[in-house]
């Protein structure tokens, strides 16, 4: 788990092969198994594939194009028990689903939603008000090999017991 932690980059280029029903069903299994406050699972994913995952991208910029398929990860208001914190549940699912991608041999990377983009998004995908989208995350083959493991540990970075 170390090493596959470790070795997780964030893939912006893609081939043009698929991702399988089984490997998107693994994936959003692992989201759905982050942690949540107070176990309120606040979250909800839309899964995008083909030219909806080009329309999305043309909303939403900050995403690069080409991925054969996305998940926009949304919080629920209505599942949230603490006010905002759909938020925290939502970002523990999106690593998971970097991980699970990464564990599956496959490249993605997180992308925020805009708040510019949003009511675009909601009009794009028909969400309901209560869903608020909060990350999106493309995934894809790798187009190329990812970069030689290198450690961001920065002992400069650590601070026990007080700064």
């Amino acid at each position: 788990m170390i090493t596959l932690i470790n070795t997780r980059r964030s893939v912006r280029r893609w081939t043009a092969d698929g991702v399988s029903d089984p490997d998107i069903r693994d994936i959003l299994e692992a989201a759905m198994n982050a942690p949540s406050a107070g176990n309120e699972q606040a979250w909800q994913f839309v899964v995008l594939r083909g030219t909806t995952v080009n329309d999305y991208v043309a909303i939403n910029r900050n995403c690069p194009p080409g991925a054969p398929v996305g998940i926009l990860v949304c919080g629920d208001l209505l599942a949230q028990k603490y006010d905002g914190y759909h938020l925290y549940d939502c970002c523990a699912a999106i690593q998971n689903i970097l991980l699970a991608a990464h564990a599956k041999g496959l490249g993605a990377v997180w992308t925020a939603v805009f708040p510019t983009s949003v009511d675009a998004i909601h009009q794009l995908l028909g969400l309901p008000d209560y869903i608020v989208p909060v990350g999106f995350v493309p995934i894809g083959v790798p187009a190329g090999a990812p970069p030689a493991y290198v450690s961001r540990y920065d002992e400069a970075k650590v601070h026990d017991g007080k700064w």
